[in-house]
């Protein structure tokens, strides 16, 4: 069953479904034959509602609510329905849907549900969708397996309203991130979705290496909440963030903003450091908080599995920034005792960017030598060489922003 809810999601057809047509043309063939008049209603009893599987009893309800909301009014292609079954035949069921007429299960949608359809009794109420109103006799085609399907997304959407937190397994892995299967559907788990600790740290971004990593996945269970539920796409979209959230909100509040930590280098990417504090909670250094000098590479500076002190900085939505340069004195502070507007000062140039070139003047001090005072960057680069100091004039110093801007007293090439 899952395999066929999986191909009609993506609109391809298996071998199975081409007999299956095949078979399908002869039961409608003989159940036209055998159509005649509608059967008459019988008493209404009270047995369960059945449909595609056994339903859940939150579906039930859900089934129940839209079903009397659509039975005010003669019901129209897409309704969810439900009556008490007045007939069974060998290729047709026979629905009751007073006061409206009657709805019958046949062809195509007899086949894809014949083995429901074995468990039916005459008196049972099922749940169904209109698929056809047009029928030559006068009946509402009707479909259990698009019913089922109608519920299954009103469920998703259910559990998005309400954050609903799932316990689901992982089916496999793409480059992308993982399949989960839900209620016969196979929906989507970003990578970017994955908690912190399940996050694959790859440095430097390989996707077969990312796939390794995820791969590993496969077989477990995670807790999963559903972030997008699009029946018409077919697509059911899946995040472990939602979890992850709510079991670091409560660790965290333990920690306070200024708190100097321990904790162990756990990975070392491009834009920063994940130091683990304790089981379940990760902190990030950024880049920017590394050093108070320029910082190009993290992996200059500190390695995987390496123990570090480091102090909390910001504390957001279960999330811990950490700085390991405000454990250091800040140069700034004793730069602004030293230097001031229009001094002369001696400069390395340690990096060249799309605003100019950047020279140090001690160590965590440095200020931006515009490009524009050279009328182009080939002409700066020609004037100033990586690595070589030069003498400058500081026409703006405010030591409060950490901001200094240099002028070349030199001649320009």
């Amino acid at each position: 069953m899952f395999k066929k809810l999986k191909e009609t999601l993506t609109g391809r057809k298996s071998e199975t479904e081409v007999v299956e047509s095949k078979e399908i043309e002869k039961v409608e063939a003989t159940t036209k034959a055998k159509i005649s008049k509608k059967p008459v209603s019988t008493k209404e009893s009270t047995p369960k509602i059945k449909g595609d599987m056994e339903l859940t009893e939150a579906q039930k309800e859900s089934a129940m609510g839209k079903l009397s909301a659509t039975m005010k009014n003669p019901p129209i292609i897409g309704d969810l329905v439900e009556g008490p079954v007045i007939a069974l035949e060998k290729s047709a069921v026979y629905v009751d849907l007073a006061p409206f007429g009657t709805g019958i299960i046949y062809g195509r949608e007899f086949i894809i549900a014949r083995d429901v359809i074995k468990k039916i009794n005459v008196g049972d109420v099922v749940a169904a969708k209109i698929v056809d109103t047009a029928h030559e006799e006068g009946y509402y085609e009707l479909s259990l397996k698009e019913a089922r399907q109608a519920l299954i997304w009103n469920e998703a959407e259910v559990a998005i309203r309400e954050k609903k937190i799932l316990d689901l397994p992982v089916k496999e892995a793409n480059k992308g991130g993982l399949l989960i299967e839900w209620q016969g559907i196979v929906g989507f788990l970003p990578a970017s979705q994955l908690k912190t600790d399940h996050y694959p740290r790859i440095a430097d971004g390989d996707k077969d290496k990312i796939l390794d990593e995820l791969k590993k996945l496969v077989g477990t269970r995670l807790q999963l909440s559903i972030i997008t539920a699009d029946p018409k796409e077919g697509k059911l979209i899946f995040s472990e963030k939602g979890s992850e959230t709510k079991e670091k909100e409560k660790i965290v509040s333990k920690y306070e903003i200024g708190d100097e930590v321990e904790g162990t280098i756990t990975g070392v990417v491009d834009f920063g450091v994940f130091v683990k504090l304790e089981e379940g909670l990760e902190g990030l250094i950024h880049i920017s908080e590394i050093d108070w000098g320029l910082v190009d590479d993290p992996r200059n500076f500190v390695k995987v599995g390496q123990n570090i002190k480091a102090k909390i900085i910001e504390i957001k939505d279960g999330k811990i920034s950490l700085s390991l340069k405000q454990l250091k004195p800040n140069p700034w502070t004793e730069a602004a005792k030293k230097y001031k507007k229009d001094m002369l000062v001696s400069g390395v140039i340690i990096k060249f960017n799309k605003h100019g070139a950047l020279a140090s003047i001690e160590e965590g001090v440095a200020g931006l030598v515009h490009v524009s005072e050279f009328g182009s960057e080939e002409k700066l680069r020609k004037t100033l060489e990586l690595g070589k100091t030069y003498d400058f004039k500081i026409s703006l110093f405010d030591p409060k922003e950490q901001k200094m801007a240099l002028s070349y007293t030199g001649e320009k090439k």
